[in-house]
């Protein structure tokens, strides 16, 4: 199984981006899907997560209403995040995690995790 997070860059605080996840070797459009981010220094943090339906999404409480969440299960078999109005403070490597239930609590129990994409946002 392998996950493929990219779509990082270099962008001005205020600019956008779109990561996209893919994943290969399991049945994608079946996995709740989620993005993590770890920036320098600190701990792996949640951002958002998707159940396999797209019926239901989560957000951390520093995203809400900047990222969006969504995945594309019938084409292009892929997790998208989009991220408006990026801060400084999203500054971080990205990552991509897909489990098969719930999403789960504490990061380290979402089964298979993406190689990670960097974003860095300057101010």
């Amino acid at each position: 199984v392998q996950l493929q997070a990219s779509g990082g860059g270099s962008v001005q605080a205020g600019d956008s981006l779109r990561l996209s996840c893919t994943a290969s070797g399991l049945t994608f459009r079946r996995y709740t899907v989620g993005w993590f981010r770890q920036a320098p220094g600190k701990e792996r943090e949640f951002v958002a997560a998707i159940v396999w339906s797209g019926d239901s999404t989560s957000y951390a409480d520093s995203v809400k209403g900047r990222f969006t969440i969504s995945r594309d299960n019938a084409a292009k078999n892929t997790v998208y995040l989009r991220m408006n109005s990026l801060k400084s403070e999203d500054t971080a490597v990205y990552y991509c995690a897909a489990d098969p239930g719930a999403p789960p609590r504490r990061s380290r129990d979402w089964n298979y995790w993406g190689q990670g994409t960097l974003v860095t946002v300057s101010s």
